[in-house]
């Protein structure tokens, strides 16, 4: 009876991992044909509009990391060490 249920156990196993591996081919020709689909442009009009937001201050010189790191320092010296 046990062997049975093991049988039958290792089954309904198989056919799962069968029936997933089956969805996971036609899920990847899903995304495949949505991402071949996709206009570019029309999905950076709806992410970011039609241009009325435009930034017309110059480009950054650093990306923040220097300020961060002497922030850091300043902490780091006036913290008392242990």
């Amino acid at each position: 009876m046990a062997d049975e249920q093991a049988i039958q156990q290792r089954e309904l196993l198989r056919r799962w991992v069968d029936t997933w591996r089956q969805a996971g081919k036609e899920l990847d020709d899903v995304r495949r044909r949505e991402l071949e689909s996709i206009d570019t442009q029309e999905a950076i009009r709806q992410l970011f509009g039609d241009g009325d937001y435009v930034d017309d201050s110059p480009p950054k010189v650093t990306s923040g990391l220097v300020e961060q790191q002497a922030w850091f320092a300043k902490l780091r010296t006036a913290r008392p060490q242990p």
